[in-house]
């Protein structure tokens, strides 16, 4: 085969990778602006930072391996399912009072700090999810409840925590056929 011709399509071949590379980058930055989802991009932010603060990244991989990361919340796509339960699943005004619920912890936390409550470390946004634990508005009180429940029941049927942790398989025995039995004395 001609070098010169080689070149010409190894060139080629990596200057479309890197096309389809940008085009993919275009793409999110677009999805970003023009978000069409049930939430606003600011609010699936916001609950993805409260489920990161409930179950944070610490859960070690079961085969270790050198790029194996730590699992938590958002590795297990736990944020995902939150969003897409809300939006599927509960009814319209219990809708309404998660987002209301959302807006309110972005403004709390935007008087008190002038932070957006996702841009918090961790340990502060725990804080705020404590005191919504212990408010004496009972709205608050279920907005948190619910918000932990949900993580949880996320995290924990994923696969990640099923199979690894919990050793689940999918039928619970085996069939042994023709196995011998042994003879009674």
């Amino acid at each position: 085969m001609n070098r010169r011709n080689s070149l010409k399509i190894l060139g080629g071949a990596a200057v479309g990778i890197a096309g389809l590379a940008l085009a993919e980058w275009k793409w999110q930055l677009l999805g970003g602006i023009d978000h069409q989802g049930f939430f606003t991009s600011k609010e699936e932010k916001l609950i993805s930072a409260i489920a990161d603060t409930i179950i944070p990244a610490g859960l070690p991989p079961k085969t270790p391996t050198p790029d194996a990361k730590p699992i938590g919340a958002l590795s297990t796509g736990t944020d995902v399912y939150l969003i897409k339960i809300f939006e599927h699943c509960y009814a319209k005004e219990d809708q309404d009072k998660i987002k209301s619920q959302l807006a309110a912890l972005d403004a709390h936390t935007g008087n008190e700090l002038g932070k957006s409550f996702y841009k918090l470390p961790h340990k502060e946004r725990e804080q705020f999810l404590l005191e919504l634990a212990t408010s004496e508005n009972k709205d608050e009180r279920e907005f948190f409840e619910v918000m932990k429940s949900e993580t949880i029941a996320g995290f924990t049927t994923v696969k990640e925590v099923m199979v690894d942790y919990r050793n689940y398989k999918v039928a619970p025995g085996y069939y042994h056929g023709c196995a011998d039995i042994p003879a009674q004395t």
